[in-house]
């Protein structure tokens, strides 16, 4: 961690022209964590930095997204729903996360000024189901939601070694897509169906990746009284921290993992990537022809 900067003491309560900004993107933001564990971050590590919620629909992506990318004071950008997607479009480099799920939740400035960006929901997500006794090594796994968020996690699933990954999602292009993208690296090991194709057979692990949750009357992703009776069920929401799906979970028995481990998990990650954990900017990429590489972004958007 950086030694503590000379002058007014760092942090969001310090905010002077020599601050580094950090913006989260979303909507809606009010669920959103990631100030309050970034921001808690930047003061224990003395760090002159703050990181603001910005609230933008999709419409507005565009412009927001041409703004930030111009602010020579913003060195990093986090992304929530609905962006993670369509937010590779004005990166510059993806990182291998995010080159194979076509989806991202990160962008940092480089030092050469150009936007990397890679997801990090994936690994975060399964540092959270080990955390919680829930190794999805050789497991079958059921997974909701073929987002910017559940492609990320269905990569970083067959990564660990899942045995097979059934993916429902209602929008058919999208799942075409996903299945595509998965198969490349991990043929035969993905099936991909509609909502109501749901099938709890045989699922050990069972995740919610779809924004269902987040508001009060939302419907349950899937029920979790068709699964096994020690099937794990994990939820990628953060707010409330029980969903319905994860309190109907807990009373039929069926142990829940809550989606704040999986952002407590990304924290280091962020750091690292954001290069937090030193006084110096962050890391050029790697060249684009070494292995795991950040990729040349083809459809960067000025």
């Amino acid at each position: 961690m950086p030694d503590a900067p000379s002058g007014p003491s760092a942090g969001p309560s310090a905010i002077s022209g020599t601050t580094r900004l950090y913006v989260v993107l979303g909507d809606p933001v009010a669920q959103v964590r990631a100030p309050g564990l970034l921001n808690d971050l930047f003061a224990r590590t003395a760090r002159d930095a703050v990181l603001v919620p910005v609230h933008v629909g999709p419409d507005g992506l565009a412009d927001v997204m041409r703004g930030l990318r111009r602010m020579r004071n913003l060195d990093g950008i986090l992304v929530t729903v609905p962006h993670k997607i369509e937010v590779c479009r004005y990166a510059d480099l993806l990182g291998p996360a995010a080159e194979v799920a076509g989806s991202a939740n990160a962008l940092r400035r480089n030092p050469d000024g150009t936007w990397l960006a890679d997801n990090f929901d994936g690994a975060g997500f399964v540092h959270g189901l080990r955390d919680n006794g829930h190794d999805p090594a050789g497991a079958t796994v059921a997974l909701a939601g073929a987002g910017g968020a559940g492609r990320a996690v269905a990569a970083a699933l067959l990564t660990a070694g899942v045995a097979r990954l059934r993916l429902y999602d209602p929008d058919s292009t999208r799942r075409e897509d996903v299945r595509a993208r998965l198969d490349a690296r991990w043929p035969g090991r993905v099936t991909v169906g509609a909502e109501g194709d749901f099938d709890g057979d045989g699922v050990d692990i069972a995740v919610n990746a779809t924004p269902l949750g987040m508001r009060p009357g939302d419907p349950l992703p899937f029920d979790p009284a068709r699964l096994p009776g020690a099937c794990a069920v994990a939820d990628i929401i953060m707010k409330p921290a029980e969903t319905a799906l994860l309190r109907a979970a807990r009373e039929s028995g069926r142990p829940g993992v809550p989606g704040r481990h999986m952002l407590d998990s990304q924290v280091l990650l962020y750091e690292k990537f954001f290069a937090l954990d030193a006084l110096d900017a962050p890391e050029a990429p790697n060249p684009p022809d070494a292995p795991d590489a950040p990729q040349r972004n083809g459809r960067l958007e000025p």
